[in-house]
Order: structure tokens, then sequence, then C-alpha cells
């Protein structure tokens, strides 16, 4: 009778622990470019134990220029969570195709998105496209130029010429003396992010003194300036993943996870820099410690807790791009919801990152 009841009770503990170890959740996310500090929080929550702490295996799959992160993330059987600009979203919502893609963690707070010349091309203004070369990028990412150009009711093709630029500084560093003494591709302005290409351009060398470009040598035109920016990295899943069994659940163990990343890179960036290089990147150590900077400053500080929207700056978003035409009506409410970064917030401390600042990083010669 007694050594009954001790195998039952063992039966019982036993039955107990395999309830508690169930198989993690397995989903993807996928980047919207290859691995770089843009993404370092993500790299972070999978590094530190994050997720596997919420019960989750990620699969963190880079992008490139081929991907469309906004139409690989639509498909039926696409990674379950995206990231991707706010904007390239909304158009796909409006596609043939009908992406139901919803925004459920607005993690950029602010727009990255620059245009850049040469001091003595006297382009201060959006205004001042007006025949020139202006260079944007495609895949969407060419958006707030193009956008903001249109509100200064200047059309490509029109009022300027519009070149699909590289994913480099190139076409502008050919016209550092002017398009017209290039003897290759060139422009007259050229699309930049505050954590990428324009840094690439500080760190080239002037050929007129030997040393690396100056801010002095340029001018920027900041789209949060402007009004015009558009948000940015936001993480979206499919209303029709979220609606099955509790996938809900699984995106707020996700986002919970991935806040705690963010929040770490906030607070230790130089580890941070490490994961990203550890995955796969290969943009050198100072261009990297620039990159994470710089992304910091575009997530924090987070005035409702990192991850939450902004109804302002969504309706900002909205507006421009009805404007340009970018999409044709206004996005329903089934376009985000907040929920679920809400619920993922609750007992996370300091997620507000009220007290961050900036720091000051030196420019190394190519990146290096």
């Amino acid at each position: 009778m007694r050594v009954f009841r001790i195998g039952t009770v063992a039966m019982l503990a036993a039955a107990v622990v395999l309830a508690g170890c169930s198989a993690p959740a397995k989903v993807r996310l996928q980047l919207q470019w290859f691995p770089q500090a843009q993404f370092a929080g993500y790299y972070a929550a999978q590094e530190l134990g994050y997720y596997e702490a919420e019960g989750i295996e990620v699969e963190i799959v880079p992008g490139s220029a081929e991907i469309a992160p906004q139409t690989v993330g639509s498909a039926s059987n696409g990674p379950e969570f995206t990231l991707s600009w706010v904007p390239k979203v909304l158009q796909a919502r409006e596609s043939e195709t009908g992406s139901d893609l919803v925004n459920i963690a607005q993690i950029f707070q602010r727009a990255g998105t620059l245009s850049v010349s040469w001091k003595s091309s006297g382009i201060t203004s959006v205004a001042d496209f007006a025949g020139k070369k202006v260079g944007a990028w495609g895949f969407g990412n060419e958006l707030e130029v193009i956008a903001s150009a249109l509100k200064e009711g200047l059309v490509a093709g029109e009022d300027f010429t519009q070149v699909t630029q590289g994913f480099s500084m190139a076409e502008l560093i050919a016209a550092y003396d002017g398009c017209e003494a290039a003897d290759t591709d060139c422009v007259d302005v050229a699309e930049a992010m505050t954590y990428n290409e324009y840094a690439q351009l500080l760190e080239t060398t002037n050929p007129d003194t030997g040393d690396l470009f100056q801010p002095d040598d340029l001018n920027v035109i900041n789209y949060n300036d402007v009004g015009t920016a558009m948000l940015q990295d936001a993480v979206w899943a499919r209303a029709s993943w979220l609606a099955e069994g509790n996938n809900e659940d699984v995106a707020v163990k996700f986002l919970r996870a991935s806040f705690k990343g963010w929040i770490y890179c906030r607070d230790n960036p130089a580890e941070c820099e490490q994961f990203v290089v550890d995955a796969g990147s290969t943009l050198g150590a100072g261009h990297q410690k620039w990159m994470m900077n710089e992304i910091n400053a575009l997530i924090w500080p987070s005035p409702d807790g990192v991850g939450m929207l902004d109804a302002g700056l969504w309706s900002q978003t909205v507006d421009t791009a009805l404007e340009a035409g970018i999409i044709t009506a206004a996005p329903d409410a089934a376009s985000y919801r907040t929920d679920l970064a809400a619920k993922a917030l609750e007992g996370l401390s300091d997620a507000t990152g009220t007290g961050w600042t900036k720091a000051t990083v030196a420019i190394t010669p190519g990146g290096e």
C-alpha cells in the first residue's frame, strides 16, 4: 500500500514536469536587411536567452536587396513576424493580393531618413530639388523622399530627375566637384540613413584635404524636421496567423523578449555590436558603433514604452502617404493594434528610456 502511494506521487510529479516542458513554439523573424546593428535587439534577445525563457524558438532570417519584407511577410506560408517600414506595408495592404499584415509593435519612434548633398550644391531644402538629379532607393525606401518632393509641388520626371541610387554613397561622392564634372553616374543629392550611409560619407577621405569629410562639408535634410517623416521599423504579423490557436500569446512572448533585447542594447551597446558581428555582419567596428548609437536614438526615448505606437506619428505617416498617392485611402482600424505590445510591457522596468542620452561616437576611416 505504501509503495503504491509513493509510486503514484512519483508518476504525478513526472506528469507535472512533462506538462511544463512542452516543445517551444517555433517562429521566424524576417529582417529588412543583412545582419547589422539595426536589428541588434533581436540578436540580443536570442543570444541572452530571452526568447528561450519565454518558451519560443526564433529563427532570425536576414534580408537582402532582393527581398521585400512586406511581400514575404504577407505570404500565407511566410514568417510569423516581419520587420518593415509602415508606408511599405500600407501599400501592400492596398495591393491586389490584400496583405493582412498588422503593426503589433512600433520599434522606431522616429525616422532615420536624410537627403544629403555637398555644400556647393546649394540644396538646403526639398524645394531645391528642382532641376537636380535626386537619388533615392527602390523597394519602397524612396517613399519619404518622393512624398516630400510632391508636397513641394515637384514631380519626379518633370521637375527633377529621379535616380535609383545604389545602397552606398558612390553616386554622391562622384559628384563632389559637381555632376557636370563627374565621369560616372552621379546625383546632386542622395538618400541616406542616419545610421548607415551618412556615416559612410564621413568615413570617406576628402580628396582636397586628405582628411575625412566633415559634417560642415554637407547639407543635410532631415525629414523629421520637414514634417513628412514616415514611421519605419515596426514588427508586423498576419492577422490570419494571430487569430489561430494561442498565437496572440506567442506574439506577446516574442515582443516581451524583443523589448528586453532592445533595453539591453540601450544600456550595453558594445555587447550588442558584438552580437551582430557574431551573427555575420561584415561592417567595420567603427561603423557598427556609430550605427548602434544612431539606432538607439531612433528608439529612445519611447515615451509610452518601447514598441508602443504614437498616434500622432501614425497620422502623419498616413497623411503624408495619402497626399503623395502612396495609398488611396486611410487604412482601416485593423492595420495596427497596441494591445499585444502593452501586454508585453507589463512588468518590464525602464521601458521608456526617458533618461537615455545619445553618445558621441568618433568616426573612423572606412568605418574600421
